[in-house]
């Protein structure tokens, strides 16, 4: 089966950088010097041969061949992907490791082609990732399957929960229910080794079956957003405890003025008018009186109060070629 060549693996320290939540631009075309990596760019154009065609550019019902793209027109262009595997070894990238994460509908057709990536792609490990560039067209031409490796790194992840398992693509162009949900492998199909898709027939457009990166297996166009084995997290425990709310402010009530108490006044000696004093008698001393005084005392109280915190994030872009 054709796979990604270890005789021409990926670039040594060069990644394909890929923004968690963002997107990326490459340069798809039929060599090297139709790119900006070559001669300073002065053979390029939107084409992916460095020349100029018509916007609706059609050879239906033929097909195109100069740029031989396999397609008809624009809008019956097969569809690219890129997948990811969190493997630093190319040697240890398998179909079973390696995720569709970004597709684009109608593609390949011009030369710079931008690819969403999921909000929760995780970070890769120390030695980066490797990802794969794919594309199977649709007829216009033998059943070819083009495969392209990469070195990429994603950028700005917040989550750390894994890719889950990828399944097989199925056809289900017919019957949508039927369609794979979640992570989905790559397209191996008409090799001699490896297949792990098979079709016959006709498709709804009464062209024979060939399955893409499209609709007709269940991909949808930009970021994969349900690849992930479960949701976002990121690496907190999910029963960690709540910061605790800062204590009710308490503040004492006014103390009530303390009740004034005041002594009667005395009340005034009687009178005593002496009977005629006999002749041997005097009057008796005046009779006196005194009140009691009350003291009232109140104590107050006060709480602190906690700070509060705030944060921010952000992300990245970058751009990487291609070739077919």
């Amino acid at each position: 089966m054709v796979w990604v060549s270890l005789n021409n693996r990926p670039y040594k320290f060069k990644f394909l950088n890929s923004p968690a939540g963002g997107s990326f631009t490459v340069e798809i075309a039929t060599n090297r010097a139709k790119t900006t990596l070559s001669y300073n760019g002065q053979y390029t154009s939107d084409w992916v041969d460095g020349a100029t065609y018509p916007s609706d550019y059609n050879k239906s019902p033929g097909c195109i061949t100069t740029p031989n793209m396999h397609t008809q027109n624009q809008s019956m262009a097969a569809g690219t992907a890129f997948a990811i595997s969190y493997q630093s070894d190319i040697k240890q990238v398998t179909p079973d490791n390696l995720v569709v994460f970004s597709v684009r509908y109608h593609t390949p057709w011009l030369r710079l082609t931008t690819y969403d990536v999921p909000q929760n792609l995780p970070a890769c490990p120390p030695g980066g990732c490797i990802c794969a560039w794919g594309w199977v067209p649709n007829g216009c031409g033998e059943p070819n399957m083009y495969h392209q490796g990469f070195k990429c790194q994603v950028t700005g992840a917040t989550s750390v929960t894994p890719l889950a398992a990828p399944k097989p693509p199925v056809w289900c162009e017919d019957n949508p229910a039927n369609c794979v949900q979640g992570a989905k492998q790559m397209i191996y199909w008409n090799q001699q080794t490896g297949n792990n898709i098979q079709v016959d027939g006709f498709d709804l457009h009464g062209q024979n079956k060939s399955p893409a990166y499209n609709s007709k297996l269940g991909f949808a166009d930009g970021a994969q957003n349900d690849i992930f084995a479960g949701p976002p997290s990121n690496g907190q425990p999910a029963n960690a405890a709540a910061p605790p709310p800062p204590p009710p402010t308490s503040t004492a009530a006014p103390p009530p003025p303390p009740p004034t108490s005041t002594a009667a006044p005395p009340p005034p000696p009687p009178t005593t008018t002496a009977a005629p004093p006999p002749p041997t008698t005097t009057a008796a001393p005046p009779a006196t009186s005194s009140a009691d005084i009350e003291v009232v005392c109140v104590t107050r109280t006060r709480a602190k109060r906690n700070p509060k915190a705030t944060h921010v994030s952000r992300m990245h872009r970058r751009r990487a070629e291609l070739n077919f």
